[in-house]
């Protein structure tokens, strides 16, 4: 017999209050929640099959660090297939507002983006960002009309100072840039997703592919992550674990994770049956 179908495959179910809402950013939509850096690899063919493994959608390139003279195969964003890829430059080593807005204005004039990550960072041990220079960049920057994704402490009052004042997502460190540490702390990380309606892009300190599901089950957006897959042992391996993680983690958070107990509760309770002879 003919069997109609109703609805969307697989829906959700209907008593959760959660919605799988696609990721939005500006005026974008990404079917990959994982970012992906350009720096550290040991060459741009790795970088790039790592990019392909990941099935990232938005790759972040350092625009002080870009050698504009290389050519062809020597220039980093030949490597980067921009056709199905966001590019995000970012304005890392920048230690000032200003410095961090010319090198957005730099990114665009050389056809970049008008996307930027946006970084000024405060402590060159820790690189921790400066929040008082992130907020004044971010706000000339918004301004002037770039879309900005700031490189931000896990402070839920800055990252709504953010989102106000129209940054279009918010980007809070895990743990120091490049340490691996995951993260340090989770309960920042969900405040900050219960405070903000924009994207909440977890960026720096994850560290394999555990971090990074976590990281999606408190509810955040995406994850950018870099050196935690350029530095692996194998990282293309690396590059498809942070792929399945950062899906699993979605997922999971979607599904609603059972609550935790201080004791035991029978998987095979008998409560409630009937009829069951000896």
């Amino acid at each position: 017999m003919d069997i109609e179908l109703v609805g969307e495959l697989l829906p959700l179910d209907e008593a959760s209050p959660i919605i799988n809402k696609p990721l939005r950013i500006a005026k974008r939509v990404f079917q990959s929640r994982l970012m992906v850096g350009t720096g550290k690899y040991v060459d741009f063919e790795t970088m790039q099959h790592c990019h392909q493994l990941a099935e990232t959608e938005v790759v972040t390139v350092a625009v002080r660090r870009l050698d504009l003279r290389a050519t062809g195969q020597n220039a980093l964003l030949h490597w980067i297939d921009r056709s199905r890829i966001q590019l995000l430059p970012n304005t890392a080593a920048c230690y000032t507002a200003e410095e961090a807005i010319r090198t957005a204005h730099l990114a665009a004039e050389l056809g970049l983006s008008n996307w930027i990550k946006l970084e000024v960072i405060g402590d060159p041990k820790t690189l921790f960002p400066d929040v008082e220079e992130t907020l004044k960049a971010a706000r000339v920057l918004v301004r002037e009309g770039f879309v900005v994704l700031p490189y931000v402490t896990d402070d839920p009052v800055a990252c709504k100072k953010l989102e106000d004042m129209g940054c279009a997502a918010v980007m809070p460190l895990a743990a120091p840039i490049g340490s691996g540490l995951g993260i340090r702390n989770p309960h920042n990380i969900r405040l900050i997703v219960e405070a903000t309606k924009v994207p909440v892009v977890v960026d720096a300190g994850v560290g394999t592919a555990s971090d990074a599901a976590f990281a999606m089950e408190l509810g955040c957006d995406a994850i950018l992550m870099n050196t935690a897959i350029a530095q692996a042992k194998h990282p293309t391996r690396m590059a498809q674990a942070m792929r399945m993680a950062v899906e699993a983690g979605r997922e999971a958070f979607l599904a609603g994770r059972i609550p935790m107990r201080a004791h035991a509760s029978a998987s095979s309770p008998i409560t409630g049956l009937v009829g069951m002879g000896m």
